[in-house]
């Protein structure tokens, strides 16, 4: 009866030594994708700092004003004042009564004729 709990006893070593094997080599190969996956991040946070050096690049004001002037007779852009932006009392915001829409429109809203009125 003795050399069958060997017997049980060596299988039982052999079968935790194969399952430890087996794990060992899963947890190396999932090592390797995590290594993987932050070289990856690494790269995209690289390229995303890049990107952003060229959006601000792009972006320069006076380059746009360049842009907004070679491209007037297309575009008809106009550089921004003071003048072209209102006041918080001048929006009508919808009320709750009047649906989803935008509330009550009546027209276009000269900002510049109104600032001038002082409202």
């Amino acid at each position: 009866m003795r050399s069958f709990f060997y017997v049980v006893a060596a299988l039982a070593v052999i079968g935790l030594a194969f399952w430890s094997y087996q794990e060992n080599y899963k947890t190396r190969a999932s090592l390797k994708v995590v290594s993987k996956i932050q070289q990856q991040i690494g790269q995209a946070r690289e390229t995303l700092t890049v990107l952003k050096a060229e959006w601000a690049y792009l972006n320069r004001p006076e380059r746009l004003r360049e842009l907004a002037e070679i491209n007037f007779d297309h575009l008809g852009l106009l550089p921004l004042s003071p003048e072209q932006f209102g006041r918080i009392d001048q929006v009508t915001f919808s009320t709750p009564d009047s649906g989803p829409g935008l509330g009550p429109v009546t027209g276009p809203v000269n900002v510049s004729a109104k600032l001038e009125q002082g409202q």
